[in-house]
């Protein structure tokens, strides 16, 4: 799997199946069935009104939230699935693709509308916007939420294994000190950006620093740590369950392990700070069915919506009176829905353009080093 960052040059992957496809049916799913009812899942269906294309990361969407789309307008949706924003934009450049919406990260939200590729929809002239967060209106291009709706969010943090390294860890540092005391490893992700974003972090730079100097110093952060470092994976899930690694560099899709074992596993977001996702819902100026995806996005602005999609999945929401519809252990989880001290810790990435080759060049330097 290749992740880009909007240069034409792939990465490996940040996202794809092994974020998404973490964020899927956690073991209480009796909470989500619960809410399924709760919202009116099968409210007598209106009349038709013709078709939706949406075009989505896979598994990133509950289906029931599909249906309750479906039964409540008559629109028929049809759901095509990428994995990575690159793929998606590729697709979508080709023009005549059918497809109505994309969910396209916050940095591929900016390079696509420099294309001129997204139709305003004013969803944030729409009642329904005042639930959202202002803070997520994070892309460059839409300050006000004139084009896209936020979506979801989630952390890259550390999950750990509490028996294993026998406490709860705070950060980067704590668990490095505690390795080394304690001869184990840990795994970090197999993600150009966000490894050197950790290094980055720990020298007290932007995840998005151009500078040559920051570049090196964060490479070597990284290669300072590979005695410990197990392997560079996106497969560390179950390593770190069965303790044959002491943790490792992953996203909050992670909780799902955690909700599961709480009494063995652990995850934090690391005291240092960490990066953030999120993934905002987009329409296509060359969508072919414009007024069914403008209610869509005014749709999804409802928090019995919003929650019951979360319901089926661990990131974090955008619109604010939904958390409190969230199953409990979501709700309650400070992992999940992180408080604002911890929110200003959290960075997101930005499209770099050729800077990215700098990234490049100090990722093989990580790689190759002994």
């Amino acid at each position: 799997m290749k992740k880009d960052y909007g240069t034409g040059f792939t990465v490996p992957a940040r996202r794809g199946p092994t974020r998404r496809a973490v964020v899927r049916r956690l073991t209480g799913i009796v909470c989500a069935t619960a809410l399924t009812a709760a919202v009116g899942l099968f409210a007598a269906p209106a009349s038709a009104e013709g078709q939706l294309n949406i075009y989505n990361w896979g598994e990133y969407i509950n289906p029931e939230v599909l249906k309750k789309f479906e039964t409540e307008t008559g629109i028929k949706v049809k759901l095509d699935t990428y994995s990575s924003n690159d793929e998606m934009l590729a697709k979508v450049r080709t023009g005549d693709t059918g497809y109505d919406i994309v969910f396209p990260s916050v940095y591929m939200q900016d390079i696509m509308a420099n294309l001129d590729l997204l139709e305003k929809t004013d969803i944030n002239q729409y009642e329904g916007f005042k639930n959202i967060d202002p803070q997520f209106l994070r892309a460059k291009t839409d300050p006000k939420g004139e084009y896209c709706l936020p979506y979801a969010w989630g952390t890259v943090g550390i999950g750990y294994n509490r028996k294993v390294l026998g406490k709860d860890i705070t950060g980067w540092k704590d668990l490095i000190e505690t390795v080394k005391a304690k001869n184990l490893k840990f795994a970090l992700l197999d993600d150009m950006r966000e490894v050197l974003g950790v290094g980055l972090i720990l020298n007290g730079k932007s995840v998005n620093s151009t500078d040559p100097e920051d570049l090196k110093q964060a490479a070597q952060t990284i290669i300072d740590m590979k005695p410990y470092v197990a392997a560079f994976t996106y497969e560390s899930r179950p390593m770190v369950w069965a303790g044959d690694i002491a943790a490792a560099h992953y996203f909050v899709g992670a909780m799902i392990d955690v909700f599961q074992d709480p009494k063995t596993l652990g995850y934090v977001i690391p005291e240092e700070g960490a990066t953030m996702y999120q993934e905002d819902i987009c329409v296509l100026k060359t969508a072919p069915n414009k007024e069914n995806a403008k209610k869509f996005l005014e749709f999804y602005t409802r928090p019995e919506v919003a929650a019951l999609n979360i319901a089926q999945q661990t990131n974090g929401t955008p619109n604010v009176p939904a958390r409190a519809l969230e199953p409990e252990k979501i709700k309650n989880s400070q992992e999940i829905n992180p408080p604002q001290d911890v929110m200003k810790r959290l960075q997101i990435f930005v499209d770099l353009g050729a800077d990215i080759r700098k990234y490049d060049r100090m990722w093989t330097t990580i790689k190759t080093a002994q």
